[in-house]
């Protein structure tokens, strides 16, 4: 079995839905903006870790079909064993479970992640490190910081003015 990579917003949207007792995406908790969900729930549907049912509560619409109605997403028996989660409660308590899913593998080693990781550092970083760092153009940092960072993955970006650094940004730690 070939082991599916999750991004963070894969990740966190396909736990919020199998934690749901009836196994719905929707309504989606995670801080994605404009056609984010869309990407994120697209990408979901061709991995068949989500499948498409017939929608009951208005709210949780995915589109209009003209054959079937609203239709909305709900996360697949994959989801869960790609996840790690087993559907019957008495396998989790037990710890038979039949099969031993594989853990789930996020992407290492790229460049948003090194970002990530130099603005959780103590101190910060400068547009320059970050520049040193990954090789983007000023441009480009910028550009991540604000649409990646800020925007998909609604982390909160602060900058302060550090006298000898110049502007310097930071995250939260994790």
């Amino acid at each position: 079995m070939t082991q599916i990579q999750l991004s963070d917003a894969q990740a966190v949207i396909l736990s919020t839905a199998c934690a749901r007792e009836d196994g719905m995406v929707f309504p989606v908790t995670a801080s994605l903006k404009g056609g984010a969900v869309g990407n994120v729930c697209k990408s979901l549907l061709k991995h068949g870790l989500i499948e498409e049912v017939s929608a009951t509560d208005l709210n949780t619409v995915w589109r209009h079909d003209d054959e079937h109605g609203p239709i909305t997403l709900r996360a697949t028996p994959l989801a869960y064993s790609t996840l790690g989660i087993t559907e019957d409660p008495e396998q989790q308590q037990d710890g038979r479970a039949e099969t031993t899913p594989e853990p789930v593998r996020r992407r290492s080693g790229t460049k948003q992640e090194a970002l990530i990781a130099m603005l959780r550092a103590e101190g910060g970083a400068t547009i320059e490190e970050i520049v040193a760092a990954t090789g983007w153009q000023a441009h480009t940092v910028r550009g991540a910081m604000s649409g990646a960072l800020k925007k998909k993955l609604g982390l909160e970006v602060s900058s302060e003015k550090v006298e000898d650094r110049g502007r310097v940004y930071k995250l939260p730690a994790a």
